[in-house]
């Protein structure tokens, strides 16, 4: 009799304690939904792209720089519904902002503009790595797309700059000028030829 009554109190003992998991379970569940649900509206509502062109050069390369078009267009979308989304949406921009620095047109192939192109890779790249990351920092996310809209407002000035320049004409003798001051076109040292003193000198 006293070995049933261990055996039932036990038995009790075992399905209180799972009951109680489970109930835990179920609490830490809802927490992380709630968390993850405040999280997503965070990061819904400041997903803010400045995806128009700002100048007439910004809006001319989106048809002659197909990765341009294709980097703007994919800022212009927003994604929906779930954070998922937006984690697709931030693989889909790191990877059309690694191809603006694999085909940047002959006009823009300056340093000005490859430092840009860097340094806005290196933010969208950071808000697709922030974006995975099992918990999410919303704070970080956040800052990042302010930061990325500066990066690109950058980036336009300054290409809208180059065209600029290059249409202000050249004075008389300046593309001369500027030939000569190419290294790549200067005459190579010849090796000096040895002085002879059996030939007579000038004095």
């Amino acid at each position: 009799m006293k070995f049933k009554f261990i055996g039932l109190f036990s038995l009790v003992f075992i399905l209180n304690s799972c009951k109680n998991e489970n109930e835990k379970r179920l609490v830490e569940n809802k927490k992380d939904a709630q968390k993850k649900e405040l999280i997503f509206s965070k990061i819904d509502k400041g997903w803010n792209f400045n995806a128009i062109p700002l100048n007439e050069t910004s809006e001319t390369y989106t048809t002659t720089w197909p990765a341009w078009r294709d980097f703007m267009t994919e800022l212009s979308y927003r994604p929906q519904k779930t954070i998922g989304a937006f984690q697709k949406r931030a693989t889909a921009l790191s990877k059309k902002v690694t191809a603006l620095n694999t085909s940047i047109p002959t006009d823009f192939d300056k340093p000005q503009i490859k430092a840009r192109i860097s340094v806005l890779m290196t933010k969208v790249r950071m808000l697709d790595l922030y974006i995975h990351l099992k918990d999410i920092p919303s704070e970080k996310v956040l800052a990042l797309i302010p930061e990325i809209n500066m990066e690109l407002m950058s980036l336009q000035n300054q290409m809208d700059k180059i065209v600029q320049k290059s249409k202000i004409p050249l004075e008389e003798g300046e593309s001369d000028l500027i030939k000569m001051l190419d290294s790549a076109r200067a005459i190579p040292n010849s090796p000096q030829m040895p002085i002879d003193p059996n030939i007579p000198r000038v004095e």
